[in-house]
């Protein structure tokens, strides 16, 4: 898209829109910020006197006078720069640009470096977002002297109102891009945690944990250790604990955060700080945002349908997870396991037609010649101990409850012969990384979800499903309405209570897919 000046980010004033849109749902919150005298909300004696205090102060800025007030002329909805008290991406992409922009003098430049250093700058949030203000419009004049052309500011704001993130405007890869919905909201709660960790980057307050022993020693409730006081600092940051109290007590808050953390994060859910748990703490926020940005481009590969699906089932492979969902709510949720790197878990989309109860398990062709024919010429019972029989030259186990598919299996057909089942395996899930079938997606509470999948069939009661499961005889039931399922590869998500989990990269995608970015870049 063509912009009218080389201030690319001139769009920066659109994006002020959209901070704008959040300071009006918070208006209250900036009339009781005690520290800030505004601009917006006086009458126009009011704003002649604020305005003229500023440029009587800033007297080098007083050519810019007109030109800043018609920035926040007739507007009623808060600070240019800012969000709440920390400045928002817009301006910190207004003073980089500046700042490499040629034969630019930057007007108050040591007040504004300060704003954007780690140290705590004496200005009070009005004077900053006008010194920035100021700044646009020096920065805009020299862009607008450059390329000889005029600007008018409100039409500019105009323009632009179509952007609504800085993401819109600098991430996508075309014009067309950026007005596609994507249907995903997932997309969007992916979006909001992007800009939080923008602001949290921004704060300068994100360290790296340096473990107080070496090697490290697992930390556990009631230990006392600076590493706790470090943890307890960065779970505040990431909005599991609401207060840092600064403690180096393991306590009984801490624990609470511990566990929000971990549970949301895919790891087992006890109250050890272990190193691995350290290390993903540690882990870059630049490398979290590069993360969220590529599960957001997922979310825009995935099924349109998704969005008008009311009954479908998800499972994701990083987290490990089932989720099925009815009439636009979660119904339940399940752990799973996934195949192994040598036998991954096929990543797509299907139709659910038929649950089958007790099923036969035909065993593949693979495992026979790999794994059973040596035990079965060591053991000429072993097919009859193990519950299986050879039928026109197949082996396959017979129903129980001892059978590898367990007492239900789901049945989505597919070229890759993936499906879903019960499993009588139920340790494999106390484990964290759960990568131990030949592809098909094992399901922690498969009985529960026939369950629930079979709430529309009044044939179905309890009773049924229960003697259905018994494990004597094959009982095979097709579905009325298919069910889609997408099987999906999520390295972050949103969860329903708004938090974000980030999970292992099991089958490397996303390594792949930087290594891909990078020899496009190149």
């Amino acid at each position: 898209m063509k912009t009218l000046y080389p201030f690319a980010v001139i769009l920066s004033l659109s994006f002020v829109l959209s901070s704008f849109n959040k300071a009006e749902n918070n208006i209250d919150s900036h009339k009781k910020t005690s520290t800030v005298a505004t601009v917006y909300h006086h009458s126009d004696a009011d704003v002649d006197a604020i305005s003229n205090d500023f440029f009587k102060r800033y007297s080098d800025l007083k050519k810019y006078k007109s030109d800043v007030m018609s920035l926040y002329k007739n507007r009623t909805l808060g600070t240019i720069w800012f969000d709440e008290d920390d400045i928002n991406e817009f301006g910190t992409v207004l003073y980089e640009k500046a700042k490499k922009t040629n034969d630019l003098i930057i007007p108050y430049q040591k007040e504004i470096d300060e704003l954007f250093s780690t140290s705590e700058t004496k200005l009070s949030k009005t004077d900053a977002d006008m010194l920035l203000s100021s700044l646009y419009i020096a920065y805009a004049k020299k862009s607008i002297a450059d390329t000889k052309k005029k600007v008018s500011y409100d039409a500019m704001l105009k323009d632009f109102l179509n952007y609504s993130t800085i993401e819109e405007a600098t991430a996508t890869t075309s014009a067309d891009a950026a007005n596609v919905k994507v249907e995903y909201d997932q997309y969007y709660k992916l979006q909001d945690v992007l800009k939080k960790y923008k602001k949290i980057e921004r704060s300068n307050k994100w360290k790296p944990i340096v473990p107080e022993e070496t090697p490290y020693k697992e930390l556990r409730p009631d230990a006392v250790s600076s590493t706790i006081t470090q943890v307890r600092t960065r779970l505040y940051l990431l909005g599991d604990l609401k207060n840092d109290s600064k403690s180096n007590v393991y306590d009984r808050e801490l624990m609470d955060a511990v566990m929000k953390y971990k549970v949301r994060n895919g790891f087992k859910p006890n109250y050890i700080l272990a190193e691995e748990h350290i290390k993903e703490m540690n882990v870059p926020l630049s490398d979290k945002m590069e993360t969220l940005k590529l599960n957001m481009e997922r979310c825009r590969a995935i099924s349109a349908l998704i969005a008008s699906s009311d009954e479908y089932v998800l499972v994701n492979v990083p987290s490990y997870e089932l989720v099925y969902v009815k009439n636009g709510k979660v119904q339940m949720t399940s752990s799973v396991f996934v195949g192994a790197p040598l036998t991954k878990t096929t990543i797509f989309n299907g139709e659910i037609d038929r649950i089958v109860f007790s099923p036969y398990w035909t065993v593949p062709q693979s495992i026979v010649n790999n794994e059973l024919k040596g035990k079965i010429a060591e053991n000429k019972n072993y097919l009859a101990e193990k519950n299986m029989e050879m039928v026109n030259g197949q082996v396959r186990q017979k129903p129980g409850p001892d059978n590898s598919l367990g007492l239900v299996k789901f049945m989505f057909p597919n070229p890759d012969d993936i499906y879903m089942h019960d499993t009588p395996s139920k340790t494999l899930f106390d484990f964290e990384k759960r990568t131990f079938s030949h592809g098909c997606i094992n399901v922690k509470m498969a009985k529960e979800l026939a369950v629930a999948m079979l709430k529309d069939y009044p044939e179905w009661t309890q009773a049924k499903i229960d003697k259905a499961m018994e494990g004597k005889t094959e009982n095979s039931f097709k579905l009325a309405k298919k069910v889609p399922i997408y099987i999906t590869y999520f390295t972050s998500l949103v969860n329903e209570n708004g938090e974000i989990g980030f999970f292992q990269d099991v089958y490397e995608k996303d390594t792949e897919s930087t290594t891909e970015k990078t020899v496009t870049l190149n």
